[in-house]
């Protein structure tokens, strides 16, 4: 059986919580896209973590985390996290890395770097982390492999002189900075090879293996629907597909069929970091007051510590993007951060040129959509600790609802609360 868990949105719905969960009766848990630009927060019995490359299932005993083809892996990252996690009294995790994965360079990042400078005030509001020229590079096919770290030198050397022939055009010409060095792109590769090798392997092959056995494999995404390149809000998105038809590839091993449920989740509210269409975002006292309110101490990146722009739940949106996944279930979260209001607002539609739209356009036509709001009673209560869905206030269960109808998905799962102990299942 293989699970995907990925996002309807903007990201930061929760995965990791809902990956770390259910975790607990998988097998395996796979990063199949992105690099270190997001993260995931899970709270469990070792404290509170903000995983950025490593897989969610690193705090469970005998799972196999993996490290897909499709990842853009930042080797310094990686080890440091690895570090970082253990320091704090977690087992080292069974970690492994595929061969055909490829690596984020530190010309990567510092290309991004003078790309947004440069841009100024029309910058795609990056992470800096170096994931567009890496994604660039890989479907240019002047990226690195994980597997040619341990080809022959010369091999070796004559791609770095094939790649530095191209991007020292852009570092003297459109940067006007100092050219990369071939001797020094080279030691750092051999760094990488180092300190990679304990973790390399042909994870086709272990995938493959997997699910011809019928393990438990959880196909772990990164950000949502909204920042996919192909049908996200274009060109404010990263550059790989945070797609639960994408996790097939970027696991590597894994036939498309074998993906059987997708849990998409969904925010009770909405959030986003970085540039791009938002057509349900609120501004100014508002907006603080939910970001105060949300997450886990507040409303706040993950990997970059920005405060978060806010919104009230957008039901076009998520409903576009549970169809854009797949969705076979819904995790709805962060319910428990909405209790402090009287009156909830959710975009329930959008005004297109002053025609009402239940459809989610792309974003030339995104840009001029205004929400349409309908406002539904709040329950005025902490629901924290509550583990029972009739338990829940009656207004409370009446918005779960209320998103489940429009949304066209079951929520069968519901969040209310950071910790992995606080989820209601229905």
């Amino acid at each position: 059986m293989v699970k995907a868990i990925v996002g309807a949105c903007w990201g930061d719905e929760g995965k990791g919580k809902i990956t770390d969960m259910l975790a607990e009766t998988s097998d395996i848990v796979v990063r199949f896209q992105g690099g270190s630009n997001a993260g995931h927060t899970i709270i469990n019995e070792y404290g509170k973590f903000a995983l950025h490359q490593l897989p969610s299932g690193i705090f469970r005993k005998n799972i196999i985390n993996v490290i897909g083809n499709g990842v853009a892996l930042s080797v310094e990252n990686f080890i440091n996290e690895i570090k970082a996690v253990t320091d704090r009294g977690v087992p080292m995790p069974n970690l492994v890395v595929s061969n055909r994965c490829q690596i984020v360079m530190p010309y990567h990042k510092a290309l991004d770097g003078m790309e947004e400078a440069r841009l100024a005030a029309k910058s795609f509001g990056s992470t800096k982390s170096g994931i567009a020229p890496f994604y660039s590079d890989k479907y240019a096919k002047i990226g690195f492999q994980v597997s040619e770290l341990f080809d022959e030198k010369d091999a070796l050397m004559e791609k770095i002189d094939h790649v530095l022939d191209l991007k020292n055009v852009l570092y003297k010409d459109l940067y006007q900075v100092e050219p990369l060095d071939r001797e020094e792109i080279y030691e750092k590769l051999m760094e990488y090879k180092a300190a990679l090798e304990p973790f390399v392997a042909d994870t086709f092959t272990l995938l493959h293996d997997a699910v011809k056995a019928g393990k438990t494999i959880l196909l772990e995404g990164q950000l949502g629907s909204l920042k996919d390149p192909d049908l996200g809000i274009y060109p404010m998105v990263t550059s790989s597909s945070p797609l639960a038809g994408f996790g097939a590839i970027g696991a590597g091993g894994i036939p498309p069929y074998a993906i059987r449920e997708i849990v998409t989740v969904v925010k009770a509210y909405s959030s986003a970091v970085g540039a791009g269409e938002f057509v349900s975002e609120i501004f100014g006292d508002e907006a603080d007051a939910l970001r105060r309110h949300g997450g886990d101490g507040g409303e706040y990146g993950a990997t970059t510590g920005r405060p978060r722009r806010m919104g009230w739940l957008d039901l076009v949106a998520a409903r576009y993007g549970c169809a854009a996944q797949g969705a076979t279930d819904v995790a709805f979260t962060v319910l428990d951060a909405l209790g402090y209001l009287d009156e909830i607002p959710v975009c329930v539609a959008y005004e297109l040129d002053g025609k009402r739209i239940d459809y989610f356009p792309t974003t030339t036509e995104l840009k001029r959509c205004k929400p349409v709001l309908e406002v539904l009673p709040g329950w005025k209560c902490d629901i924290g600790g509550i583990r029972k869905y009739e338990d829940l206030p009656e207004n409370a269960r009446k918005y779960v609802e209320f998103a489940e109808k429009h949304i066209g998905v079951p929520i069968t799962m519901v969040s209310n609360g950071p910790a992995r102990e606080d989820i209601i299942y229905r």
